[in-house]
């Protein structure tokens, strides 16, 4: 108690340290893991709101700065502009890669399940081959 008052203070420190792992960051754009220096571009004040922060691994980054020196556009939105230019090619959602992969394992499932029925009718026949002689 503090004299003069009827406040209790009460000051407890925290005494167990936590340890936390440093997870990697992922790109904004390809959604790739950065392992080592993430790229964070924050859009300048000027821009309308929300103004937003992106994390951009190398290859996102040079492909964005080669996007900003072509682009004629000079206002503010330049950046924002320009980064969805570079997310409308580079982004997994962009041409529907998961649906790529999955056609392409499909594929090859389907080609591992005619190679085995094409195996196991040629044991059958070389099985009624050899019964017949």
């Amino acid at each position: 108690m503090l004299s003069g008052n009827d406040v209790t203070v009460a000051a407890r420190r925290e005494t167990t340290s936590k340890t936390r792992q440093r997870r990697p960051a992922r790109c904004s754009v390809c959604k790739g893991v950065i392992w080592l220096r993430p790229i964070v571009l924050r859009e300048p004040a000027s821009v309308p709101e929300p103004r937003r922060l992106w994390v951009l691994c190398r290859n996102c980054h040079d492909a964005l700065l080669a996007e900003m020196r072509r682009s004629p556009v000079n206002s503010p939105m330049r950046l924002r502009i320009a980064l969805g230019l570079v997310a409308a090619e580079r982004s997994p959602e962009a041409y529907g890669l998961s649906t790529h992969i999955r056609d392409r394992r499909r594929f090859v499932g389907i080609a591992v399940v005619l190679i085995v029925a094409m195996l196991l009718h040629l044991a059958l026949i070389v099985a009624l081959a050899t019964m017949m002689k």
